[in-house]
């Protein structure tokens, strides 16, 4: 970790260097090299990563995300505060703008979410990418979860949605694609991270692919009965070259199919017993064929409510439902 770091400054500060020798004197890039100067020093002395006040360790989404901050948040001067509510602000605004719209019917399924970051930004991934096609086309539907938390995450999971997006056009095959994306997220995401990704493709005649990269296995609504779809594969970003299994389904109206995040299922109340998905899927079971999307997200968001009675939650939290029209 520390000698990554000393590498990432040395280059910051060469490109610093480069770039003054360009423009000349520029007070802001002479404040930002003494700065650079000073990560290094601390590199080297074996205190980097440590605040400066109480010299316990800083916070690591805050590293991750700014390697010159100096102080943990407990000792943030007045100043600092005012410039990190602020950029937590954008960021939670920047985040919000990201998300797919919260109820929408598109080529014969109905698509309903929740999405609730533990704190002011969030590491969860939710998404949903209709086909450009003139005529209705198949649904992407994106549930995943960043590894972190934090500013760092929520970066990440905004590298992964413009990777998704950005590749979801050049196959229509689930395999590949998780394949195109675990290999550019290795090649562009500083080593030890990695996401859970849970995708489905929707066909505009109920056929539908899943395939389940590390996550929370997904549910099927059929016929009052629910399955889960167990692992298809490693989590993205874990390994450069990996398969995942894809499972193929059709179906029918009022059936649905249920992402949810892990922040939903390994919730703990004040008794410390765990929501669960067992508990979950003893839940969905009692949800009718009439019941809507929006119905079945809020079923599954008051069930686990109720379960955790006052004990907040401890994780950031996503439920997304596809239902058949």
């Amino acid at each position: 970790m520390t000698e990554a770091m000393r590498v990432e400054l040395q280059d910051r500060r060469q490109q610093l260097s480069t770039l003054m020798a360009r423009r000349g004197d520029d007070e802001r890039l002479t404040a930002l090299l003494a700065d650079v100067d000073l990560a290094l020093a601390r590199v080297a002395a074996g205190t980097y990563g440590l605040c400066e006040t109480c010299h316990d360790p800083i916070e690591a989404d805050r590293l991750a995300a700014d390697p010159l901050v100096r102080r943990c948040l407990d000792h943030l001067n007045a100043s600092e505060l005012r410039t990190l509510e602020r950029d937590l602000a954008l960021a939670a605004r920047v985040q919000r703008a990201l998300l797919p719209p919260p109820d929408l019917e598109h080529g014969g399924w109905q698509i309903a979410y929740e999405y609730l970051p533990h704190g002011p930004v969030s590491g969860d991934y939710c998404d949903v990418v209709q086909s450009p096609e003139p005529a209705p086309g198949p649904l992407l539907v994106v549930l995943g979860d960043v590894s972190g938390k934090g500013v760092a995450a929520s970066m990440l999971m905004a590298h992964l949605r413009a990777m998704v997006r950005s590749l979801a056009g050049f196959t229509q095959q689930i395999d590949d694609l998780l394949a195109r994306i675990n290999q550019m997220f290795c090649e562009s995401t500083p080593p030890a991270h990695y996401a859970t990704l849970a995708c489905a493709r929707l066909g505009a005649t109920g056929e539908i692919e899943v395939s389940n990269a590390g996550h929370v296995p997904p549910m099927m609504l059929r016929d009052g009965r629910v399955a889960t779809i167990e692992d298809g594969g490693l989590p993205i970003g874990m390994f450069c070259t990996v398969t995942h299994r894809v499972a193929r389904a059709c179906l029918t109206p009022g059936d649905q199919l249920v992402f949810v995040t892990d922040g939903l299922t390994e919730a703990r109340n004040a008794d410390d017993e765990e929501y669960g998905i067992e508990r979950l899927l003893r839940l969905l079971e009692r949800i009718g064929p009439a019941s809507s999307a929006r119905e079945t997200v809020a079923a599954a968001i008051g069930d686990a409510r109720r379960f955790l009675s006052r004990q907040p939650w401890a994780d950031d939290v996503s439920v997304l439902v596809a239902r058949r029209l």
